[in-house]
């Protein structure tokens, strides 16, 4: 693997530097007030990054996986809540123009939609009773056929963006279903009869994701709007895991560079009343900085690699145990960084609107964004012991 960035690559990063600046100046308002940064997402718009990984044969820009992590390492640094939102639209966008399970309608339907139109599309699987530490999920929403259409009804949880994006995909089980695998991903507009959203989203970090809950009372679409149907729908979130989760794995890596940088300027700028020197003359403070260093470089090349390993292999083992072995490695440092970020910045930086402070509550989450740290391990492991995850039993007795 060649580690220098294209000439391309350079000034997408370059450009997304830019964005994730002015995101800054705007990121500990939004994590108070935990509000929708629609002004950043305008902006993304405007630039051209809802179609940013679309190919072009769909008439997007063609950017593969890891431009997209680099681009979004970069954004991840100004407001990670920005950029960890607004990457939901590519992480439902992009598994539908990539499986060959979707129908070139449905696909050619997506695409107009974010390429001509310049809509927002989130995402929402997640429901109240699921774990991310076991990996099937059974669904309760249902969907009825009912009327040229579908009827449903269920609550989900962790709808991104979902008051700011101009649709949302919703997963959900088919009545008419018999294998517990089986589902369907539904495109709702915010318009839709019996679609109402509960603004919960009051949480510790990326406040401004605003990932509330979604609540549908015999919510009715047409049957257009099923983009995907499957009886087992197993393989077409496996194919697409580098965008379902692996994506989210470059926003914390920005962030943990923020973090780094942060901590960086404050040792540097600080000076203790009596002494001749700043705090990063300490020899502790140097030696703390010198481990993160490693640390971030470590994940960073990680992060890369997996990356790169995807885009010319595609979801094959070795791949998305390289995924795992990321997500996990960025968890990890984005927690070590932004502690002893914290810790080394003193105790002015632990008041609310700080910068070291929001990072530190931002990057907590860095472990539990699915998949979680114990996830990635269960994971990694069986596949370098060479074991089939068929064979392995559940964590849990089911009934």
């Amino acid at each position: 693997m060649d580690f220098e960035l294209t000439t391309e690559q350079q000034r997408l990063r370059d450009r997304c530097l830019e964005l994730a600046a002015d995101f800054a100046t705007r990121s500990a308002g939004h994590d108070r007030d935990a509000s929708h940064p629609t002004e950043n997402y305008d902006r993304l718009r405007s630039e051209g990054f809802l179609h940013l990984t679309v190919p072009t044969q769909w008439g997007g820009s063609g950017y593969d996986f890891l431009s997209h992590t680099i681009a979004y390492e970069a954004l991840g640094r100004g407001c990670p809540s920005t950029a960890l939102a607004f990457n939901m639209h590519a992480s439902v966008v992009m598994p539908i123009l990539e499986s060959d399970e979707v129908t070139t309608e449905a696909k050619q339907r997506i695409a107009n939609l974010v390429v001509r139109q310049g809509k927002m599309i989130g995402g929402n699987f997640s429901e109240p009773g699921h774990t991310s530490l076991i990996g099937e999920r059974t669904l309760s929403v249902k969907a009825r056929p009912a009327g040229g259409g579908y009827r449903i009804s269920g609550r989900k949880m962790f709808a991104s963006m979902i008051e700011a994006a101009d649709y949302v995909l919703v997963l959900v089980y088919p009545t008419s279903a018999t294998n517990p695998a089986a589902g369907m991903l539904v495109m709702i507009p915010p318009d839709a009869e019996g679609r109402r959203v509960i603004a919960n989203w009051d949480t510790l970090g990326m406040r401004a994701t605003r990932s509330d809950s979604l609540v549908l009372e015999d919510c009715w679409v047409p049957e257009e709007s099923v983009i995907y149907r499957s009886d087992d729908i197993r393989r077409f979130r496996n194919a697409g895991l580098n965008w379902f989760w692996g994506s989210y794995t470059a926003v914390y890596l920005g962030l943990a560079g923020a973090a780094y940088d942060e901590l960086r300027k404050v040792v540097a700028e600080r000076q203790p009343q009596g002494y001749a020197q700043s705090l990063a003359w300490h020899p502790d403070v140097r030696r703390h900085i010198a481990q993160l260093s490693v640390d971030l470089e470590a994940a960073r090349l990680i992060t890369y690699r997996s990356a790169w390993l995807r885009d010319r292999q595609g979801p094959t083992p070795e791949a998305t145990a390289a995924m795992y072995r990321a997500k996990y490695m960025v968890g990890v440092a984005t927690s070590r960084i932004t502690r002893v970020a914290l810790t080394l910045g003193g105790a002015h930086g632990i008041f609310r609107g700080s910068r070291l402070e929001q990072l530190f509550r931002d990057g907590a989450l860095a472990e539990i964004q699915p998949p979680p740290s114990d996830s990635c391990l269960w994971n990694i492991g069986l596949h370098e012991l060479g074991l089939d995850p068929e064979d392995a039993l559940p964590p849990l007795r089911p009934f």
